[in-house]
């Protein structure tokens, strides 16, 4: 979204590949036309889908996530999918529904191979609205704020390094008994206003925590701020890997792995047994 928009522009192109390389032809050629050579990235899961079933060792689950605009692009992919014997859903999934205390809108595609009954996750918490109050739910937990993931004794308003409105000069706020805006590589640059006036920014464990790292999560490495927002908060993962493997999540465990210490949480994992109540499989996401 903060790029210059070739990707977006190229979408009929790309689905135009991909519906060649399911009907067998190699489109490696017509990368070229692309203006973008990143822009052919999206399609190498497809790639790789199309080889394991060529060499009849098709994928049991696939996953894919994406910014939201890749939607159009989902839904080709559903329709190859399905032409192979895979059930399959894709939508936009919202962070802060899932525990996350940050507010981030993400593409996710699901399937599984010779199975229709194939669902995104349903959300377990309250969707984030200004001026609507924070409430548990039929079925669904309150939004969870950034003073609520952070061990910070004072409240704070969070200056965004960003322009908001499409005003350069405008910065987006939140503030502390809110989720955080979406977690960006910039992370770092925001400022943090705190209630006695002095002014603060996250600490890489804190911008970690805003997207459910454990709270020592052993960061390396250069730019750490662009890895943390770089990534998929590992609470929604844990989500949607259930989705797509048929399991069903250990609530508690999943809980703790996202406050207890890195250590911990190795060892212990979140435990996610399978959906049949007479199978034996279980999944541990460390």
């Amino acid at each position: 979204m903060a790029g210059t928009g070739t990707g977006r522009k190229a979408l009929n192109d790309v689905i135009a590949l991909m519906t060649r390389m399911a009907d067998g032809d190699d489109a490696a050629d017509s990368l070229s036309v692309l203006e973008d050579e990143r822009t052919g990235l999206v399609l190498e899961p497809m790639r790789w889908v199309l080889e394991a079933l060529r060499a009849d060792t098709p994928y049991e689950a696939i996953v894919l996530e994406q910014v939201p605009q890749v939607l159009p692009i989902w839904a080709a992919f559903q329709e190859v999918l399905e032409r192979y014997g895979y059930g399959v859903d894709y939508g936009i999934l919202r962070t802060e529904e899932f525990g996350v205390p940050q507010t981030r809108r993400r593409a996710v595609l699901v399937a599984r191979l010779d199975d229709e009954d194939v669902r995104l996750p349903k959300p377990t918490h309250q969707a984030f609205r200004r001026g609507v109050p924070r409430q548990s739910m039929a079925n669904r937990e309150p939004w969870v704020s950034m003073a609520d993931a952070l061990d910070r004794d004072l409240a704070f308003t969070v200056i965004s390094n960003y322009g908001s409105g499409g005003d350069p000069r405008k910065r987006g706020q939140r503030q502390s008994d809110e989720p955080a805006a979406t977690v960006t590589g910039k992370i770092m640059r925001n400022r943090l206003q705190l209630s006695n006036d002095d002014f603060s920014r996250f600490t890489h464990q804190e911008a970690g925590r805003l997207q459910t790292f454990p709270p020592d999560y052993p960061w390396a490495g250069s730019d750490v701020g662009q890895q943390i927002g770089n990534a998929i908060p590992p609470r929604l993962s844990v989500h949607v890997l259930a989705a797509a493997l048929n399991l069903l999540i250990d609530v508690d465990a999943l809980n703790r792995a996202v406050r207890e210490p890195w250590e911990v949480s190795q060892n212990g994992g979140v435990s996610l047994a399978t959906a049949d109540p007479y199978g034996e499989r279980v999944a541990v996401l460390s």
